[in-house]
């Protein structure tokens, strides 16, 4: 483990002369933009609530009202939030390598607000809509005093577009994260726990098809122990100053 002023040398090496740069991020960079995690999100109003009550199809089913409206008050911290140096630095990294994946755990889309491109989002995004039942993505919908609104298409009942427990993750999303963690030669674990699946096993496919892979996060994770190299701190901080090393 390194410090976060310290990018070894094998870091810069690697990612330099990298075909392909796969990024897996998680909370930890989106919580340094004061998006609160999902669990912290159970305060004050809705600290009575456990996640299942709000999080889960069977809890949209038996109250679609209470769930539509904590998701409509999670998206206003969103909107609140900007995106902070490692998702700027982020951008500019896509930039300094011939092919780059960006992969996220975070539904905040604060990753395309910095202006990154073809974002694979694993578990949705907050800020978009689609219907219950089918799944159609709404992105209008007609004034109404019932909430949730319902789909114009289908006439079911709205839901934010991220993945509930107990749901698949878009499958689409999925394939193209692990195809990029088997064919990228650098991988980055940035600010995630690794203990959410089927997420957490993409570092671990990386490094089975020969990939460095490098982890960024303030404390020791499961994954520790199996990065090449573990840069100790801030997502915020170690990357704009990796970003400013490679430009050298």
């Amino acid at each position: 483990m390194v410090d976060n002023f310290d990018i070894p040398d094998s870091v810069l090496q690697k990612i330099g002369t990298a075909r392909h740069v796969a990024v897996l991020t998680g909370a930890g960079i989106s919580a340094e933009s004061g998006v609160p995690t999902f669990r912290e999100a159970q305060t004050g109003l809705w600290a009575k609530y456990d996640p299942q009550e709000l999080a889960t199809p069977e809890a949209f089913q038996r109250n679609p009202r209470l769930v539509w409206e904590w998701y409509a008050w999670r998206r206003e911290l969103v909107n609140k939030a900007a995106p902070n140096a490692g998702h700027q630095a982020l951008v500019a990294l896509a930039k300094l390598v011939p092919q780059f994946t960006l992969i996220t755990q975070n539904v905040d889309g604060l990753h395309q607000r910095a202006g990154s491109q073809n974002v694979i989002c694993l578990h949705g995004n907050i800020m978009e809509t689609k219907c219950f039942a089918l799944g159609h993505r709404i992105t209008d919908w007609p004034e109404s005093d019932e909430l949730p609104p319902r789909c114009p298409e289908c006439g079911s009942l709205l839901r934010p577009n991220v993945v509930w427990f107990g749901e698949n993750l878009p499958a689409d999303a999925l394939e193209t994260a692990v195809h990029a963690a088997r064919s990228c030669d650098v991988f980055l674990s940035i600010g995630t726990s690794a203990l959410v699946h089927p997420a957490a096993s993409l570092p671990l496919l990386a490094i089975e098809n020969s990939a460095f892979l490098i982890e960024i996060n303030p404390q020791p994770t499961p994954l520790s122990r199996w990065a090449d190299v573990t840069l100790s701190g801030a997502a915020g901080e170690i990357l704009p100053l990796l970003l400013a090393r490679l430009q050298k």
